[in-house]
């Protein structure tokens, strides 16, 4: 089944009070933060909390992720060795550029799953996209493991990277965006969006967040808890849009019954492609609790 990732919301690692509160926020997943939320001599200070943390907090429904340091940073192999006893669902991967860093951190994965007993296979990975090389890499990337279930927009990082200007509309980082969303798609992948900046702009946040599901991302990174239920929220089909999705599917079903393909529903053509989308509607309904 489809696993809801509406809201990707990152706490520093080394703050208990915030990620004691997250725990209780009922996001779709925490992503416990060891790399740029946390100063260089914080480190430490999060591993230790992170794997405290983890065996004896009540997340709730919430997928809990661990992001580590860049896999060749010289930092991401204490990570793990550090946070992985815990036994996280997840771990974000940051600034990847290649297949063979997801592989790397698919390999101790695998080691630690055999060595504490665990089910093969179960830590699942997700991978952040944020450089022009990353980019030209997509392919490679999105095919590289088994384990990796999305692929995550860094607009910022992907900024700075290729020297553009940010700006409100986007259009200097869209051909990245398009692009991420794109191949996620191809791979059975999950896209998660970037990060909204202005955490006082909340009406900006949901139209930002009703585009990026326009476009198909599956969620959006979060990096404030006020954030959270305005992204849940535009990344759920509408009561609405349900409701019609489930009357084209019916209908669809009915025709194909009566063996015909294309037909018409409420004045408008309906053939496959529109069945598709319906299906899909239906199935984030169901991963965002709102279907059975």
């Amino acid at each position: 089944m489809l696993r809801s990732r509406r809201a990707l919301l990152y706490v520093p690692g080394d703050n208990l009070h915030m990620v004691e509160k997250a725990a209780a926020l009922g996001a779709d997943c925490v992503c416990l933060d060891i790399e740029d939320g946390v100063a260089f001599n914080r480190k430490a200070d999060a591993r230790a909390t992170i794997a405290g943390v983890l065996p004896r907090l009540n997340f709730g429904r919430s997928e809990r992720l661990v992001r580590i340091n860049p896999v060749g940073s010289g930092l991401e192999l204490e990570d793990l060795n550090a946070v992985l006893p815990a036994h996280p669902d997840g771990f974000v991967i940051p600034k990847v550029h290649s297949a063979e860093q997801v592989q790397w951190v698919s390999a101790r994965l695998a080691e630690a799953e055999k060595t504490y007993g665990w089910p093969s296979g179960e830590i699942i990975l997700i991978a952040l996209i944020e450089s022009a090389r990353g980019v030209v890499n997509l392919k490679e990337i999105a095919g590289s493991d088994p384990r990796l279930q999305a692929l995550v927009f860094g607009a910022e990082d992907l900024a700075g990277d290729i020297g553009a200007v940010r700006t409100r509309p986007g259009w200097e980082i869209f051909y990245a965006r398009s692009a991420i969303v794109t191949y996620a798609a191809a791979f059975g992948l999950q896209a998660i969006d970037m990060v909204w900046m202005d955490l006082h702009d909340l009406d900006g946040l949901r139209a930002e967040s009703q585009q990026g599901a326009q476009m198909a991302y599956s969620g959006k990174q979060v990096i404030h808890p006020n954030q959270v239920e305005p992204v849940h929220a535009a990344f759920a089909p509408s009561d609405e849009a349900i409701a019609q999705a489930k009357r084209v599917v019916d209908a669809a079903a009915q025709q194909q019954e009566a063996g015909k393909g294309a037909f018409a529903l409420d004045g408008k053509m309906v053939d496959m492609p529109v069945v598709k989308a319906a299906e899909w509607v239906l199935a984030r309904a169901r991963a965002a609790g709102k279907l059975e």
